[in-house]
Order: C-alpha cells, then sequence, then structure tokens
C-alpha cells in the first residue's frame, strides 16, 4: 500500500479541525507519540492531532481519506503489541481530549464514556454508585477504555465475572471513509444482524476509530477476602488452578506468579516480604460476595483444595491494607521488569487445565535457547505472561535466535488448545506469529473483512497482518 505524506496544505487543514493548540508537528513534541509500552520501537508520526469531538475525528479521517494519508488511532500508549506504533508516518489521531464520564444509567445499570476516560475513574465513579465494571487491565490507572476495547483487553477479574467483550453494548465509530456509526444497540440481548460491536472490540484501530462506548454495570460486591498459596513449583500450583474450578469454587481472581517475579519485585520494588526457601510459585486468589461467613466458607473449600495439591502455606490478609499490598506486589511484577531489563513479553493463553504443561514447556524452551523469563498472569483463565529477560544473550542471538524460541513457544501454546494473545492483542509485534495459530484461509477472510471496512488501507496500516 501506497501512502502519501502530510504536505502543507494538508498540514493546514488539520489544523482547521483541531487548532494550532491541538496539533503538533514539530519533532520534539512527536517524541511521546512515537512508542507505546512495547520494548524499545520507536516510530515517528508526521503530525499528531487531538480532536475534542467524534466530529471532529470525522473530518480528520476525510482529509487522510482524500489524500491517502495513513492514521493510527492512540489512546494512552499502554500497548504491549506495538499497536499505537505509527509505522508509515502519517497521522496519529489521539483520544486524550475526548475523556468525558457522559452517563450514568442507575436504571438501566449502563454508562457512556468518551473513547479516552481512564480506566480507573470510570471504576471509580460508578462504585460510588454501588455499582461495578470489573474489566480491569494492569494499566487501568493509566489506559483509555477506547483502547482497552480494541485490544480486547481483559485483567485479573475475567475469570469470574467475563471479559470485555460482555460489557460493551454498543460503540459509537469513526469509519474509515469518515462517517460515523452506532454499531448496535444499548440492549442486554441483539440478534439484528451481524453484530458489529464484537467485531470492533479487538480489531486493534484496523477498521475505524471508537469514540464513545456503552458498557454495561453490576452491582458491586460488598466484601471480599484474599489468599496468597506457596506451593515448591511452578508445575503444582498451576495443577492447583483447575482443582479449584473442578471442586464447583470460583474465585473472583486467581493469579500465578513464580518466584522469579517476586524476587525481581523485592530487589528493584524495596517490596518487604518475607520469600521462603522451598517456595517456587504463588497464587494470589480473591473472592467476593456479598456475605462475609460465606466468603470465609468458600475460603475453607479452596485451602483443602489446595493442600491436596501441595500447597504449603496460605495467607489470608486480615486487613485491606494486606488486600493492597499483596495485590500490589502481584502488579509490580511486570514493571519491575521492564523498568530494570530489555524484555519481550508474550500473552499466552490456553485452556486452563493445560497450564503445567505449559509453564513446563517454556522453561525447557528458555534453556534450550539460553533464555531467562519471569512468568505470571491470570491463571484462573488459562492466560500466562511470559516476560522474557535479555540478560547475557548477546544481541545476534536476541534479535536472530530468541524468535527461534518465541516460536516454539507459540506452538506449543497453538498444541495446548491455546492462542497466541489472550489480551494483548496481535499488533505490530506478533503478527509474524499469527499463521501458527490460523490458517490461510482463516487469514484471508480477516483480510477481507479488513478490506470491506478500509478498502484505501489507511486505518492502522502494518497491524495484525
Amino acid at each position: 500500500m501506497e501512502f502519501n505524506p502530510i504536505t502543507p496544505e494538508i498540514l493546514a487543514e488539520i489544523i482547521k479541525v483541531t487548532g494550532s493548540e491541538h496539533t503538533y508537528f514539530e519533532k520534539e513534541d512527536l517524541f511521546r507519540f512515537s512508542h507505546d509500552e512495547t520494548e524499545d520501537l520507536h516510530f515517528y508520526p508526521e503530525v499528531v492531532a487531538l480532536p475534542k469531538s467524534a466530529e471532529e475525528v470525522s473530518e480528520l479521517v476525510k482529509i487522510c481519506s482524500i489524500n491517502q494519508i495513513p492514521i493510527t488511532p492512540r489512546g494512552a500508549g499502554t500497548s504491549l503489541s506495538g499497536g499505537a506504533l505509527p509505522l508509515h508516518g502519517g497521522l496519529v489521531i489521539c483520544m486524550e481530549r475526548m475523556n468525558k464520564l457522559i452517563e450514568i444509567d442507575e436504571r438501566n445499570l449502563q454508562a457512556t464514556v468518551e473513547a479516552g476516560l481512564i480506566t480507573q475513574l470510570l471504576m471509580t465513579a460508578v462504585e460510588e454508585k454501588g455499582l461495578f465494571y470489573p474489566v480491569d487491565p494492569a494499566s487501568k490507572g493509566s489506559c483509555f477504555i477506547g483502547g482497552n476495547v480494541s485490544h480486547s483487553s481483559g485483567g485479573p477479574q475475567v475469570v469470574k465475572y467475563g471479559t470485555i467483550r460482555e460489557y460493551i453494548l454498543n460503540l459509537q465509530v469513526v469509519l474509515p471513509s469518515g462517517e460515523i456509526i452506532w454499531t448496535g444497540a444499548n440492549t442486554l440481548k441483539f440478534s439484528s444482524g451481524y453484530n458489529l460491536t464484537q467485531l470492533f472490540i479487538g480489531s486493534e484501530g484496523t477498521l475505524g476509530i471508537v469514540t464513545k462506548i456503552v458498557v454495561k454495570l453490576i452491582p458491586k460486591p460488598a466484601e471480599n477476602m484474599v489468599m496468597l498459596a506457596s506451593f515448591p513449583s511452578n508445575e503444582s500450583a498451576c495443577e492447583a488452578v483447575s482443582a479449584v474450578f473442578r471442586a464447583g469454587q470460583t474465585p473472583s481472581s486467581l493469579e500465578f506468579i513464580e518466584r522469579k517475579g517476586i524476587e525481581w519485585v523485592k530487589e528493584h520494588d524495596s517490596i518487604n516480604f518475607n520469600l521462603a526457601d522451598g517456595v517456587e510459585a504463588f497464587l494470589l486468589i480473591q473472592v467476593d460476595g456479598d456475605n462475609q461467613d460465606s466468603l470465609f466458607q468458600q475460603c475453607e473449600k479452596i485451602n483443602i483444595v489446595l493442600e491436596e495439591n501441595g500447597c504449603s502455606d496460605v495467607l489470608l490478609a486480615d486487613t485491606t491494607k494486606q488486600k493492597d499490598d499483596l495485590w500490589n506486589m502481584r502488579r509490580l511484577v511486570a514493571v519491575s521488569v521492564k523498568s530494570n531489563s530489555i524484555y519481550k513479553e508474550e500473552d499466552t493463553v490456553v485452556p486452563r487445565a493445560e497450564l503445567p504443561k505449559l509453564i513446563k514447556g517454556i522453561k525447557e524452551i528458555g534453556k534450550k535457547y539460553g533464555f531467562e523469563s519471569v512468568c505470571y498472569g491470570h491463571a484462573g483463565d488459562g492466560n500466562l505472561h511470559v516476560n522474557i529477560i535479555k540478560s547475557t544473550m548477546t544481541d545476534e542471538e536476541w534479535n536472530t535466535i530468541l524468535p527461534h524460541g518465541i516460536t516454539e513457544i507459540f506452538n506449543l501454546t497453538v498444541a495446548l488448545g491455546g492462542t497466541i494473545s489472550g489480551e494483548h492483542g496481535i499488533g505490530y509485534v506478533q503478527k509474524g506469529y499469527l499463521p501458527l495459530k490460523f490458517s490461510p484461509t482463516h487469514i484471508d477472510l480477516m483480510k477481507g473483512i479488513k478490506h470491506v471496512f478500509d478498502p484505501k488501507g489507511i486505518m492502522n496500516p502494518g497491524k495484525i497482518f
């Protein structure tokens, strides 16, 4: 696909839409839009525009469509798959000014928000009304809801409450032609033709730009309890995961952390935690509901299952601070690795009963190819994040040998019935691995959908395929 540069005349048209104060084209202003949270990759756009409304987004898209200018939609830039990288320069349309919480509809348990609203702000606002939006990715304090939709983001509470797909009722979208549409209806059921709302979820900005979102809310659980279970091996911890569910227990969160993850947090974030000898892995488990006595009973039942599967110790958090400290330790694993090492993060997901085989295979592949990994993630839904550490690998090994190891990890994941991303998306860095999961027919169907929406190929080009 051939694209045209942004000429002074086109720049003048863009400035007419968003104003000079909200249009950037000097290199020093473009830097923060040249990267996201994916490794150490940088691609500079030619221009960045910060619209204030769907109508302004529409005008910007029309300018690009007429002039064959590539568009990169951007939220908060927290993508871990290169989704916000402007690979072909062109125009970045950043949604940070479109950040309103438009309405909380308590009668219908819905909220309408703009795409640039920080996820945590929605969660806090609805909790103040006794309601709950359970989609809570690790970056919830900075990521935008529009980016969550575009990447089908998850988080720890997916295991009980379901993925973001179950909480998005309707989307306002600007198509690559500049036309503004609503994809569905503000209803809990939808059986009226193709479900375009679900199609846009996880489409990574390749089909259009999400501008407004109607989300489903649920009543907020009144109580929760948090347990930290210690295990002598990664495999025994992972075996316990599916055993908990087979015993009829459904925690609101069930997270896996290997010992190396806690070691990184202790070393780089000064967390005070007694890491006992012989403990190689942890499960962080949260249950929630409206009755504390029933939660105690649930914890007791879960504890029995954990002991039957080799658990050596269970810590039950007694206070809100203890709960927060345990969750903070879990959330800091990724931060510690990313802040202190060159790394690559892979986002594997398998049926949860296959987690022991997955974690064992990942470690064996690491030994084979000479890389260290720190694994953690949402074990309750089979989603394991694999942070690969450069450590002593040479640049040549990192760039030429490591991809073969990652390919083996993904081949193992697919062989176990899984897929190559559970919540981070494909974006730029994973697109070469997509054929490991999907046949040419499957990929051609996806490309065909892309062409129907975006025949000129201007919307987030170079992503997914």
